[in-house]
């Protein structure tokens, strides 16, 4: 449920409307398995679905896709700042927002903001990073 809230809400904000084939598109799935899943949201009130037309989020469905996004995007900035390449670090951080504890996902959280947020960036947070990249070309 959670990765169809985000990708609508990602393709939402990506092209300003969403539809079946968009989401199954990026999820890789099928038509009709995306078709029921929205039967579903709807259902719970996550979204607004019509057979064939267009996907838009509720006011709910919106804020917790944005919170799901939030969380994933903290997952693959994490990976990104220890040197995981992009694409291996979206997938993996999709894997780590749906296994972990939220006392650990708000320890991520903190500590992707303290390395990103800080500006200007300490000196010591610049050369750790600097060691660190030096260090896994090892």
């Amino acid at each position: 449920m959670e990765d169809y809230l985000r990708v609508i809400f990602e393709i939402i904000e990506d092209k300003g409307y969403a539809r079946v084939k968009d989401i199954a598109k990026k999820l890789d799935v099928s038509l009709p398995t995306v078709t029921e899943m929205l039967k579903k949201l709807s259902e719970m009130g996550f979204v607004s679905y019509e057979k064939y037309g267009g996907v838009t989020l509720t006011p709910k469905g919106r804020e917790i896709a944005k919170a799901i996004k939030v969380r994933h995007d903290t997952f693959a900035k994490f990976l990104e700042i220890i040197l995981v390449p992009r694409e291996i670090a979206e997938k993996d951080a999709h894997e780590l927002e749906h296994r972990l504890s939220p006392k650990t996902i708000e320890q991520f959280t903190k500590f992707v903001d303290f390395i990103t947020q800080n500006q200007p960036r300490p000196e010591f947070i610049r050369r750790w990073l600097e060691l660190f990249k030096s260090y896994s070309k090892k």
